[in-house]
């Protein structure tokens, strides 16, 4: 009996997600793969983390200490080859990684929502104009939702250009698409071989706003010339977690809204099938950890048996 394997698979399985991330936001709706994506790697975030616990655990239940509160035998562990203390201990030492990656990155989400706070604090309506503070736009979702922008990026835009923008930003606060953006934030500080869909879904909630602003103005190049031109005038592009018209990769953003609307198709097949392998990618690495931790179980359940058979060998 091991556990080796079935733990290391949703370790690892995020790799096999690179490719797949990047076919489908070339594929599918954005609305739609944004979906699939965030819950995916919210899913391999949560697989590996388990993962990363069951090595721990595997490895600490080796110690004598740890093995007379639990009452197993530590020599039936070691038999039953389920704990090896080399792999457990590099475990621990990336679970204390993760534990201190997470909790970094929610500070750093609570820090940035109080200074957005404290921006748009004593205003009345949806739209915050800055006196200037650089050329910058983007969707508070605080206060039931406002949009942030300089003066100086208003400056740069013509009135059609600025009612494109404000309607992108509208689009980010009805579709709450900063929920998104936290989730592939916290995922990504649990595992960093997830960084790159997080990328990508920053991407699509960018791609995402830019179609629903593109269909309601009925004009997708005001759109493209809007975005590109903010985007240019921008000059701090790090607001992770706060959606923005600069966000995502701006020349394929341009490019993309520069070409055709998209056929309004349900699912195209080879999206249909980008998107099985995605939910088969984040469902085998759910069922290897339940595997996991189901073996690991087994496992101390048997060398519990051995432990108290132990002392009666003992006073034989």
């Amino acid at each position: 009996m091991t556990v080796d394997f079935d733990v290391f698979v949703p370790l690892l399985l995020p790799v096999l997600g690179w490719p797949l991330a990047r076919l489908l936001t070339s594929t599918a709706r954005p609305a739609r793969a944004a979906w699939l994506l965030s819950i995916s790697a919210v899913a391999l975030a949560t697989g590996s983390t388990v993962a990363l616990c069951v090595l721990a655990f595997a490895g600490l239940s080796l110690i004598p200490l740890i093995a007379r509160i639990g009452e197993w035998s530590p020599d039936s562990l070691r038999g039953l080859e389920i704990a090896s203390v080399p792999v457990e201990a590099a475990a621990g030492v990336a679970l204390v990684f993760v534990s201190v990656s997470i909790v970094v990155a929610v500070l750093r989400q609570l820090r940035r929502l109080r200074a957005v706070r404290r921006i748009v604090a004593g205003s009345a309506g949806e739209l915050v104009v800055l006196p200037d503070s650089g050329p910058v736009a983007f969707a508070a979702p605080v206060r039931g939702g406002r949009i942030v922008v300089s003066r100086s990026m208003l400056a740069v835009l013509s009135a059609a250009e600025r009612r494109a923008l404000l309607t992108h930003e509208r689009v980010h606060l009805r579709r709450r698409h900063h929920l998104f953006l936290v989730a592939a934030g916290l995922s990504a500080a649990l595992n960093p071989l997830l960084w790159p869909l997080r990328s990508a879904i920053e991407y699509l909630v960018e791609r995402w706003a830019d179609e629903e602003t593109a269909q309601q103005l009925g004009n997708r190049q005001l759109v493209a010339t809007a975005v590109a031109k903010a985007a240019l005038a921008t000059r701090d592009k790090a607001q992770v977690f706060t959606p923005a018209a600069t966000g995502g990769s701006v020349p394929r953003r341009v490019a993309a809204l520069l070409a055709p609307a998209p056929v309004r198709l349900d699912w195209r097949p080879v999206a249909v099938l980008f998107a099985a392998l995605w939910i088969t990618l984040a469902a085998w690495t759910l069922q290897a950890c339940v595997d996991a931790a189901v073996d690991l179980h087994a496992g101390l359940q048997i060398a519990s048996v051995g432990h108290h058979h132990h002392p009666a060998r003992a006073t034989a």
